[in-house]
């Protein structure tokens, strides 16, 4: 190759990666809590792509930093509502330990109560968080004038979608749940028939009760979203958006939905061309622990060590229950880090670290974990499967015990029941995962599919954003579903044109005959 030829192909080799590096400028309006913290994954592999990003925060947010070297930041400060804090979400566990002592018919009751007055607490907090956006014509014109090519939240709360429709502005999901159940609900069929409702605690493969229960859970969460979430927001989309405006088809008409989900864990069910899954996306090789962790790692030999972790909410159990635990700890032979908060346990053996926090990502893929005592929280199942731990799931909270079950159904996991939980019962579950080579083999299984793809989670997750950046949206990808009404997408409209056509002709027929019948006889009574 000569010269001339070789400086051309240096140009266009710089040209390309010139228009490869251009970076987008993306607005992120996240949630708080573990939401943020798989955020922040995706954010980071954007920020390395060149991309610009700025968050939408809350004064008030427990984990969002108001500077980081990784985003902007634009902080509101809205009006003082329900304070949901770590006192609200104490009450929370106690009120979820109670459910679990009660029968399943009482518990289904007040389960639906339970989860109303959440709904209302978490959607009133989220309209006093838009109100105070969209009411400051200041920061509204400086959003505009920002030039924004895409908008990416968690629509667990529909702050980023009315934000997003607001300034016309490409959407993308990092999503699990939305309303008041799984995200896929939304825009995908989802039969009660073999698709377990939020909190049924049912896996794919129901009985006739279980199914009838499911279909009862799916009417009521349809409720909850028709009659406490919308009503929530109907002044607001009155005020500030075109007339007709509906929350339900503004939160569909995302362009990409980057779900956190991966069918090695989760049961199959029907899905959309714009569903794209990501599942583990936090998910990455273990690095090297700090020195004393790592030798404390080290200490415990060829028993090895169990981790156990309530992620970022919950620090501390009831006081009877942590106790019982922290006894069965002392009797294994395993050393234990566990991340807590509180006051020390008294039944604590020497083999227990109490941390207030650790790397949970870098000990479970350390070669000396054995076990993962978890809450069954999202974030922490898939860095468990990931590295193939088995866990002992002790679900408290929201998702966790439908989480708690599918693991329990792949074979990977011991599920226990907090609220009556008792020392014995503790190390029963905990000696069973140890000893029992089953549980091993079967998260070392599901480990091997969940890393078998062509396409890491999170590439694919910042290749789709990109991808709507590029193309100024995704509609194409979404489907005409969206549009219809509920009676033309079920078909009733069709079935009640048939069945009146069905009824009619039948009716037509039946008098005409009569009318045939009436002027026979009556021939054949003048012949006579």
């Amino acid at each position: 190759m000569d010269l001339r030829s070789k400086q051309l192909s240096a140009l266009t080799c710089l040209l390309f990666v010139s228009c490869c590096c251009h970076g987008g400028n993306i607005l992120v309006v996240p949630e708080d809590g573990s939401h943020w913290v798989n955020m922040q994954f995706i954010m980071r592999n954007l920020h390395t792509h060149g991309h610009s990003l700025t968050v939408v925060r809350s004064s008030k947010s427990w984990y969002i930093q108001e500077n980081s070297s990784l985003y902007n930041t634009i902080t509101i400060n809205p009006p003082e509502a329900e304070d949901v804090g770590p006192d609200w979400f104490k009450l929370l566990i106690e009120r979820s330990l109670a459910l679990q002592t009660m029968s399943p018919f009482v518990r289904f009751f007040e389960q639906q109560k339970y989860i109303a007055n959440m709904l209302k607490v978490f959607h009133n907090g989220a309209l006093q968080m838009i109100s105070t956006i969209l009411d400051d014509a200041s920061l509204v014109e400086r959003l505009r004038d920002a030039k924004f090519d895409l908008l990416v939240t968690d629509p667990a709360f529909p702050i980023g979608v009315l934000l997003a429709n607001f300034l016309h502005l490409p959407l993308v999901y990092n999503v699990r749940w939305i309303n008041a159940g799984d995200a896929h609900m939304q825009i995908a069929p989802s039969p009660p028939s073999y698709i377990p409702m939020y909190n049924s605690l049912f896996h794919d493969h129901m009985s006739f009760m279980q199914r009838t229960e499911n279909f009862l859970r799916h009417l009521v969460s349809l409720l909850q979203e028709r009659y406490i979430i919308v009503p929530i927001y109907s002044k607001l989309l009155e005020r500030h958006f075109p007339p007709g405006t509906d929350l339900l088809s503004v939160q569909q008409s995302a362009d990409i939905w980057l779900m956190r989900v991966d069918f090695v864990f989760d049961f199959p069910r029907p899905t959309m061309p714009n569903m794209v899954y990501i599942g583990g996306f936090q998910c990455q090789p273990a690095k090297a622990l700090p020195e004393d962790l790592e030798e404390f790692m080290q200490s415990s030999g060829e028993h090895g060590v169990v981790v156990m972790s309530l992620g970022a909410v919950v620090g501390a159990l009831p006081k009877t229950i942590t106790e019982a635990i922290a006894a069965a700890f002392a009797e294994i032979p395993q050393k234990v880090v566990w991340s807590y908060h509180g006051e020390r346990p008294s039944t604590l053996g020497n083999n227990t670290l109490l941390l207030e926090w650790f790397p949970q990502n870098d000990l479970l893929g350390h070669p000396k974990t054995r076990v993962f005592v978890s809450h069954g929280g999202t974030n922490g199942i898939f860095e468990a499967i990931y590295h193939g731990v088995p866990i002992l799931a002790l679900p408290i909270l929201f998702d966790q015990f439908d989480n708690a079950v599918r693991l329990q159904v792949r074979g990977v996991a011991r599920v226990l029941q907090v609220s009556t939980l008792t020392s014995q019962e503790f190390l029963e579950g905990l000696k069973d995962l140890l000893e029992n080579p089953l549980y091993q083999s079967n998260i070392r299984k599901l480990s091997e599919l969940h890393h078998d793809r062509p396409l890491s989670p999170l590439d694919s997750a910042t290749f789709w954003i990109e991808y709507v950046m590029r193309h100024k949206g995704a509609a194409h990808l979404r489907s005409e579903a969206n549009n219809l009404p509920w009676y033309s997408y079920h078909i009733l409209d069709v079935l009640a044109f048939l069945l009146a056509f069905t009824a009619i002709a039948l009716l037509t027929s039946v008098y005409v005959c009569k009318l045939l019948c009436c002027r026979k006889s009556i021939k054949k009574r003048k012949v006579d």
